[in-house]
């Protein structure tokens, strides 16, 4: 009975260290860190003003205890959405904040992870047309808080392609022809990190 339990604690023992590796598309790799980093670059589907809209952006920080990150990010409006007003102007958005990440079972294949940027930025109506820079009509800041959850996949040890969903909204929005609620949408993403995890 003594070596029957000895036997099982050893077999339970490489289970559980075998199950500690990380899993990628190349197969096990070496077991994740307790204390990493990692940067994730990102492009956002969404709307503006009810338009089609294109956000680019990234975010990174510290990755503790194999499940937390805590760092910063930033998104810029990366495609021409103009105002329905007479002179037509281009909408000009941006922010940056604070993020931190919750991410489930990081040593599996595929996994998830959920977590929010929230920070403040600003929302500009803006003429294009100059050579030099653009002419600011109006511009206000804004607050903004965004929830995401994502599905993730391990293509490397340092390398993770992502897609997810998030609902990104906005408050404080004054002097522009812009409300908050036509700043506040769904949003649909796709990205890789990449790091130390």
């Amino acid at each position: 009975m003594k070596k029957l339990l000895t036997v099982f604690a050893l077999l339970t023992m490489i289970a559980e260290t075998q199950a500690q590796d990380i899993q990628t598309l190349a197969g096990r790799t070496g077991k994740p860190k307790t204390f990493g980093a990692y940067g994730h670059a990102l492009g956002t589907i969404s709307a503006v003003n009810g338009d089609f809209a294109v956000f680019t952006g990234a975010y990174g920080g510290v990755f503790l205890n194999k499940k937390w990150l805590l760092g910063a990010g930033a998104k810029s409006l990366a495609n021409n959405v103009r105002l329905e007003t007479p002179d037509r102007p281009h909408i000009g958005f941006w922010y940056t904040g604070a993020v931190a990440e919750y991410v489930h079972n990081t040593d599996k294949l595929f996994h998830w992870s959920a977590g929010a940027l929230v920070g403040g930025g600003s929302v500009s109506e803006r003429d294009k047309t100059y050579h030099t820079r653009d002419l600011v009509y109006a511009s206000s800041a804004v607050v903004v808080a965004e929830p995401f959850v994502q599905v993730e996949m391990n293509v490397t040890h340092y390398l993770r392609v992502v897609a997810g969903g998030s609902y990104r909204r906005v408050f404080g929005a004054g002097g522009v022809n812009i409300t908050n609620d036509k700043l506040s949408a769904p949003g649909f993403s796709l990205g890789v990190k990449a790091g130390l995890f």
